[in-house]
Formats: C-alpha cells, structure tokens, sequence
C-alpha cells in the first residue's frame, strides 16, 4: 500500500492543514492500495501564492532552459515508464500492457514534445510597426481527471512550463498515487520551487478553492460537462482564461462502400478501449441500414474477443471500471437501453461469469438503436456500443451531429476524399479518416458542450500564451 502523507508545495514536500487522508481503491479487488492527504482551501492557497511568487522569475527564464527542465522531466518519467504503468494499472484498470504503452508512454512523449517544440517556437515576431509579443498567461490551475491521469496532468502541465507558466495541480482523487510520481521526477529534475505544486483533494474543496482563487489566471480542466459549468461559474468573476475538455458521445460513420469488416472491428475497438473510460471513444456505430444485421454479427465477434479480467492477467483485454459508482451508472445505461427497446446482441448489466469481486461489467453491444435514445445521446464511460441504422448520407450526417457533444469521430470509405468531404461535414474536434491512429502533434478538444480550447501539439501551447503588442515609433529620417 502506498502511502503518500505529503503535498508539494514551494518545491517542498510539506504536511496538509487538514488532518484527513482519502483512501486509494484497487478497482479489481475493491481493496485500498493507497492513501494521499486531503487537501484543504489553505492548502490550495498556500500552492497558488507559491505559484505566484514564482511566477516572474520563472517567466523570464530563457526557452532554453525551460526547454532542458522538460526534457529531465521526460528522462525522469522515463526511467520510471514501468512503475507509471503497474501504478495506473492499479489505480485505474487498464490492463498492465496497455497502460505502460499508453498511460505511460504519453506523457512521456509529451514532455519530450514541448522540450523540442520550445527550439524553434517564435515567442515574438515584427508585424508593420509592432512587435507582437507572446507571453505566458500566468498562474494556471490543472484539474485532470482519472480515466488517462497523468495522460491529461502531462497534456496540461507540460505546455504551462513549456510557455512560462508556474502550475498548481489537482489531480483527481480516484487515481492520484501517478501524480507524486511526476512530482518526485519534477523534484528531482530541480525546478526551481512554486513552478510546479501538487495538491490532492475533493473537487467541491480543493478544485473549487482553485477555480475562484483570484491569483489564478488559468483554469485547465478535464472532466465531466457538469463539472466543467461549475468551473466556468467559479472563474467568471476574476475573469480567468477557462479551457476545457469534457464528454463526449462520438460516432462513427460507417459509409456503405467501406471495408466492413475492419471498419466494425475498429469502432469497437475504439468504443472498448481503457473498458469504454474514453471521452473520445466511438460509442455509436452508424450503418446502413440493409448492412445493419451483418455489421451487427461482426461487432458481437469481435465483442467475444474482449477477455475480461484482472488488468495484471496476460490474457486481459477488459479490466474493470475504475469505482463502484462508475460501475453502477453503466449497469443504469444498460438497464435503459433495454427499457427504451434496443436489441441486446451481447452483453447486459449483470456482472461476468466468475467475477463477484471487482467492479466489472460485461462488453455491451445494442443494436437497431433509435438515435434519440438515451444510450445514444448521454456519456455512458462504459463499454457499451450503440449501432444506429441510417438511411443515406445526410441522414448519417444529422445522426452523428445530433447530440450536445462534439468531440471526436470516425469515418470509413473506400473512398478516402469522400471519407473526408463527410468528415468536413461533422461538428466535432477531431475524426479518424479509415482508422487513422491518435496524432500527439495535432490539436485535441472538441465544441459544442465538449469543452473550449485545444490540447496537444502547438495549439497546446498556445493555450497558455498570451499576445502583447509593442508600437514601435518609426526612425526619423
């Protein structure tokens, strides 16, 4: 069991205010793993004055030397890539390979990004009589989520530091032993103290405290549209910059002249992924309808492959869901997806065959979905696919567009310009052309009620720059 006890505050590891601790759950055996402090409202003050006093300093610093800070913190996580992905394992589900690969593997890869991004990034340019300036917004406030933790603690922290910003982090207190890692890693690569600060806690206390502090000048937020509404009112009064990342309920479009076969294999992939804990994940498979049944009995095959298990078993391709309140709100979709008339093809709320201990469900797969169903309009966060039947193109097109959500999506063709012409038509951030993989270099977000601002690559860190303009009078002659 791992016991954190401390915070990390001014580049010191210091003692809570309060007295409390939160408990760490193991999601396959429904045991504590760990315990990390909980954080109060002086806690989160203490770390945005810190923040704030390092503001300046850290701001002046050359790229150069942000740009060597970042690629220590790359080596430091690293060195570590096999400890990040048993520890996300734990926390999370995810089975053990796939979590050094991609839980691991990403932030890795994203503070290496924004080492080499800073060597050629244009921090002021001439433009007639002015130098336009980008300068760095300020003190920022990261609260990431626990489906990709330290995924989305990278994605937010490491263009902040990249960009001049000082950082107070809230990691989320379902998976948060990965953050004492990076902040061990930060300690270690000697970032100057109050650049980075770690403060673990409650949404409602610590995020919230963050979200109205009136010394911060950034919120970055991922997580639930709820969530995201509650940190945009806390931010409006001080006026913050408020980026956000929530839900999704994203579609895949399945055009009739596609490779069927692969295009159902992918979606499901797609929607199963992390066990359908994805905000981006393709959770409505939309076919034709006179390709409906086949597209159907393919998703159930490639469904049956999903061994379901503990994330450390070597055969495991499904762990669980990551609480007992996770699970119970997909065992509630399932329930409804049957009350409102979807065709069950496999799946169903009860727990798998064997697996009385662990937060568990079974891949679900619903066809002939009404596309106004409840399963195919709210977030389910489960591996629960919905297969909707359309009629022609444009009834694909209204289908895929019509929920409050627009973050992701997917295309399928043997017509690759077609792919995209209907690719261009869907309101949403990003869309997979063929199964065209995830681009760590390219702008992630969504609109709609998916959230505001981009992620990743150069409009990541764009995101923490602000513009300046300098007038500059003209030589006499």
């Amino acid at each position: 069991m791992q016991i954190r006890d401390k915070l990390y505050i001014n580049g010191q590891w210091i003692a809570s205010t309060g007295t409390k601790a939160i408990d760490v759950i193991s999601p396959s055996t429904e045991t504590a793993i760990g315990r990390v402090p909980e954080g109060t409202p002086e806690d989160a003050d203490a770390a945005v004055r810190s923040a704030a006093a390092a503001f300046e300093t850290w701001a002046a610093t050359p790229a150069t030397e942000r740009a060597a800070f970042l690629q220590k913190i790359h080596e430091g996580l690293k060195a570590r890539a096999e400890e990040i992905g048993r520890t996300i394992a734990a926390e999370v589900g995810m089975p053990l390979k796939l979590a050094t690969r991609i839980q691991a593997g990403s932030p890795i890869f994203t503070f290496s990004m924004y080492a080499r991004m800073l060597g050629d990034f244009r921090f002021e340019e001439k433009v007639g009589n002015s130098l336009v300036l980008r300068e760095p917004v300020g003190v920022v406030a990261a609260i990431t989520p626990w489906n990709y933790p330290l995924h989305q603690i990278a994605a937010k922290v490491a263009p902040a530091l990249a960009a001049g910003c000082t950082v107070v982090l809230k990691p989320s207190e379902v998976a948060p032993l990965n953050a004492f890692i990076l902040a061990e890693v930060i300690d270690a690569a000697g970032l100057p103290g109050g650049v980075f600060n770690l403060v673990t806690g409650y949404g409602p206390v610590v995020g919230e405290a963050l979200a109205k502090h009136v010394q911060v000048d950034m919120i970055s937020f991922t997580g639930s549209v709820r969530a995201g509404r509650r940190v945009s009112e806390l931010a409006s009064p001080t006026m913050k910059r408020v980026t956000l990342e929530l839900g999704g309920k994203s579609a895949a479009v399945i055009l009739e002249d596609a490779d069927l076969a692969a295009a159902v294999k992918g979606t499901v992939n797609a929607c199963f992924l992390n066990t359908g804990q994805t905000c981006s994940a393709h959770t409505r498979m939309l076919v034709p309808e006179r390709l409906h049944d086949e597209a159907a009995g393919i998703a159930v095959e490639v469904a049956k492959s999903f061994t379901v298990g503990d994330p450390f078993g070597d055969t495991t391709k499904l762990g669980p869901l990551t609480s007992s309140a996770q699970r119970e709100r997909v065992r509630g979709y399932i329930r409804k997806g049957i009350e409102e008339g979807a065709v069950l093809l496999c799946g169903g709320p009860d727990a798998p065959e064997g697996m009385s201990k662990g937060f568990y469900v079974r891949p679900t797969i619903f066809g002939r979905v009404n596309p106004n169903a409840t399963i195919a309009q709210e977030e389910i966060f489960g591996p629960v696919l919905a297969i909707i039947p359309y009629k022609d193109e444009d009834d694909a097109v209204r289908i895929a567009n019509g929920t409050m959500y627009g973050l992701a999506g997917a295309v399928w063709s043997a017509d690759e310009e077609r792919a995209k012409r209907v690719a261009r038509r869907l309101r949403t951030g990003q869309v997979d052309i063929n199964g065209g993989a995830f681009n760590m270099l390219a702008p992630f977000g969504g609109v709609k009620q998916s959230g505001k601002g981009r992620e990743l690559g150069r409009a990541g860190l764009e995101e923490y720059l602000e513009y300046k303009s300098l007038q500059l009078k003209a030589a006499a002659k």
